[in-house]
C-alpha cells in the first residue's frame, strides 16, 4: 500500500530561510512546496492542499497576520496546520498568533530538528 508524503507549503520571502526549511523538511520525506510571500500562498494553497504551512510573519503585499485569519476564515483551508516561524519573538505577536488560531509559534533562528517534529506532528493529526 502507498501512502504519499505529507505536503508542507513553505511561506517566506527571505530565499535563504525558505530553502533552509524546505532542505530539512525533504530530507525527512516531507513534500514540499514553496511560497515567496502571502499573496502567493493565498494564490496557490487549493492547488497545493498541504497539511501544514511555514508562515513568516514580515512580508510584503500580504503579512502572515493577514494569511493566517484568511486562511481560518475559509472552510477549505481552515484546517490546516499553521506554524507561525518568524523573528517576531514579542509575548504579544505569540499571543496574537494564538488568537488567529495559529497551531505552533516558532521563532527564528530556529532549531531544524524542533520545526521536523512539530511538523510531523502536525501532519499526523498529533498534539505539539
Amino acid at each position: 500500500m502507498y501512502f504519499s508524503a505529507p505536503r508542507v507549503l513553505v511561506v517566506d520571502d527571505d530565499a535563504v530561510i525558505r530553502q533552509l526549511v524546505v532542505v530539512n523538511l525533504e530530507l525527512e520525506g516531507f513534500e514540499v512546496h514553496t511560497a515567496v510571500d502571502g499573496a502567493d500562498c493565498l494564490e496557490r494553497v487549493h492547488e497545493i492542499a498541504p497539511q501544514v504551512i511555514t508562515l513568516d510573519i514580515m512580508m510584503p503585499r500580504v503579512n502572515g497576520w493577514d494569511v493566517a485569519a484568511r486562511l481560518r476564515d475559509d472552510p477549505a483551508t481552515a484546517g490546516i496546520k499553521v506554524i507561525m516561524l518568524t523573528a517576531r519573538a514579542q509575548e504579544a505577536d505569540v499571543k496574537r498568533g494564538a488568537r488567529l488560531g495559529v497551531d505552533y509559534y516558532l521563532t527564528k533562528p530556529f532549531d531544524p530538528d524542533l520545526l521536523i517534529g512539530v511538523v510531523s506532528r502536525l501532519a499526523a493529526g498529533q498534539p505539539v
